[in-house]
Parts: C-alpha cells; sequence; structure tokens
C-alpha cells in the first residue's frame, strides 16, 4: 500500500497536511509533515461515514 496526498494540499513546494491509505478493512491517515508519528486508524465503515459528512457539509 501506498500513502495518497489528499488534493487539497498544497503542492506549490509546501509539504502536504494530509495522506490516507486504504487496506482491505482499515483507512489510516497520516500527517505528511511528521510521518514518524503514527497514524489514526479507522474501519472502512467509519472513513465512508467521514466522507459522506464531508460531502453534505456536516463539518462546515
Amino acid at each position: 500500500m501506498t500513502w495518497r496526498k489528499s488534493s487539497y494540499s498544497p503542492n506549490e513546494g509546501r509539504p502536504t497536511c494530509v495522506e490516507v491509505m486504504h487496506a482491505e478493512t482499515k483507512v489510516a491517515i497520516r500527517d505528511s509533515k511528521n510521518p514518524t508519528q503514527p497514524p489514526h486508524h479507522f474501519t472502512t465503515d467509519e472513513w465512508r461515514a467521514f466522507i459522506h459528512g464531508v460531502k453534505n457539509g456536516e463539518f462546515d
């Protein structure tokens, strides 16, 4: 598995902020400016619920 950078993170020479890695039943999220820290882990259902909330403006 590889880390994917957020499409909303800046790309102009500045480090990105969020990276995500998808596995079969888990999703991991880390701060790319501090990759040695342990990532946060979520189930795929938790991740889907979070994405749904973002798309529906629950966190605006």
